[in-house]
């Protein structure tokens, strides 16, 4: 009876010398990347140039000059300031997994020769939210760069703000904006840089508040997603809607960079604003 007599599909079998993990396949044009490949180019697909995430350890590494990296305040770890119900479970568990004691690491660094301190977000670190100690350590690292004389560099890669923390997480959006100003008002430079994805309060906050505001190609910018917002509108969206280039077109950034062109743009931006 036709196609109703056709014989099942054997599982395929799995060879034992096939290693797992080796190979990922690119959300944009579904090429087979192997992993080597992938580290060797940032992490950036070879074909399509598609940005995929990075950590925060890898990031400073392209950024930094050999050996100049000092990170600041790395032992700051959550507590549990609201009673939230197995919150400190699951930092135990995001600290394990990620190897990171929360979302963001932070320290002094010269970029071709110029010097800086750097936040960098990490979205494996609890979506990159931001609670009391990503709040703290941008706050303290901005001050150092006040009291050093450096320009000052962020990284973002967020969901926002944690639920887990509340209102203290959304406290933060203001101290670090009130500590940025600080900054400007000692003429330093701020340069932050949006990564896919930027969103809720950080967007509101330090992120989009730079000297210069750059950007990495197709990265999601936005406050809520294009879901609630169509929603919430009842319009309909236009296209490229909170993707970098939409927002370079309506001057919320400055530039698009791609990654490995990064730490260019940026040590002639320091070089020239520091000067």
């Amino acid at each position: 009876m036709g196609i109703f007599d056709k014989p099942r599909l054997r599982p395929q079998e799995k060879r034992d010398d096939m290693p797992e993990g080796m190979w990922t396949k690119c959300p944009s044009c579904d090429a087979m990347l192997h992993q080597l490949d992938l580290k060797q180019n940032l992490n950036v697909c070879p074909p399509c140039g598609h940005h995929f995430l990075l950590g925060s350890r890898e990031r400073i590494a392209t950024l930094a000059d050999p050996g100049s990296f000092e990170e600041l305040d790395a032992e700051l770890v959550s507590a549990n300031p609201l009673g939230f119900a197995n919150y400190p479970q699951k930092i135990e568990q995001q600290r394990a997994s990620s190897e990171l004691n929360d979302a963001v690491i932070t320290g002094r660094l010269t970029i071709q020769g110029s010097p800086a301190v750097i936040a960098v977000m990490d979205f494996k670190f609890f979506a990159g939210s931001m609670g009391s100690v990503v709040g703290e350590k941008i706050t303290r690292a901005i001050e150092v760069a006040i009291a050093e004389k450096r320009g000052m560099i962020i990284v973002s890669a967020s969901s926002g703000a944690r639920m887990q923390e509340g209102m203290l997480s959304l406290m933060q959006m203001a101290k670090t904006c009130g500590a940025l100003a600080w900054h400007s008002e000692a003429k330093l430079p701020y340069i932050s840089v949006l990564t896919h994805p930027t969103t809720g309060g950080v967007t509101a906050s330090f992120a989009t508040i730079g000297d210069i505001n750059l950007a990495e190609p197709k990265c999601m910018i936005g406050f809520a997603g294009p879901r609630v917002v169509k929603e919430t509108t009842h319009q309909n969206l236009p296209p490229g809607f909170q993707t970098a280039e939409f927002m370079l077109e309506h001057g919320l950034i400055d530039d698009i960079v791609v990654r490995k062109n990064l730490r260019g743009k940026l040590g002639k931006l320091l070089a020239y604003m520091l000067s």
